[in-house]
């Protein structure tokens, strides 16, 4: 498995280089890939299929997958990248968040957080806060949103990035995005030991060699 070590970068410089990576395994590399990535600013990105509103108050950027908007501050980003042959149900978009997350399950679960998957939902993507909503792309802790993905498909590869919160600004989300937000917890709020981004590249390397039995 490829490792990208931990980047701090702009949103634009953040989906620029995951597409580049996507693009790059599509030519020539055989095993997937592992990336970890935060925002150098308070970033709002939105859905492929979304409208971007003007006059906003943050830097905006679109990612390559779909959903609705996200404010990305204080979040650890990781982007997997794979064959869809790589996974054992590589065809069905449903197996495959399921199987991928699932090293996401076992990077926490070293660290102490039992993560399940939230029932899933069929929802709009048109607007709204996507880490306001729970569907079988995501993870939960005790009930409440903690990890949200989403994928894109090109030529038989899957990207798949997320993010992990680790602190959040209610007030400030709920101002954003016009909606309550009460179905969201951070690492912040489960153990504060757990914000530390070396310890959670670390511990997320390790699920995913796990996983899928790789190094």
């Amino acid at each position: 498995m490829r490792l990208i070590p931990y980047q701090l970068l702009t949103g634009l410089e953040n989906m620029v280089l995951d597409e580049k990576l996507l693009s790059e395994a599509i030519k020539s590399v055989s095993e997937p890939i592992l990336r970890f990535y935060g925002w150098s600013k308070p970033t709002l990105s939105f859905g492929k299929n979304q409208q971007i509103p003007e006059g906003l108050k943050f830097p905006t950027v679109r990612r390559i997958t779909g959903g609705r908007a996200l404010l990305h501050d204080k979040e650890l980003t990781y982007c997997f990248i794979c064959h869809k042959d790589f996974l054992k149900n590589g065809e069905s978009v449903i197996k495959s968040y399921e199987q991928i997350s699932n090293g996401l399950i076992l990077g926490l679960q070293e660290l102490g957080l039992k993560l399940e998957f939230p029932e899933y939902k069929k929802v709009s993507t048109q607007s709204g806060y996507c880490m306001n909503l729970a569907t079988g792309s995501d993870l939960s802790y005790q009930g409440k949103k903690l990890i949200g993905s989403a994928q894109a498909r090109k030529r038989d590869y899957i990207l798949q990035h997320g993010s992990i919160l680790m602190d959040y600004d209610k007030e400030l989300l709920e101002n954003i995005f016009e909606e309550k937000v009460d179905k969201i917890i951070s690492l912040k709020e489960i153990n504060p030991n757990l914000c530390n981004i070396e310890l959670l590249c670390d511990a997320l390397k390790s699920g995913f060699e796990k996983n899928f039995n790789v190094k």
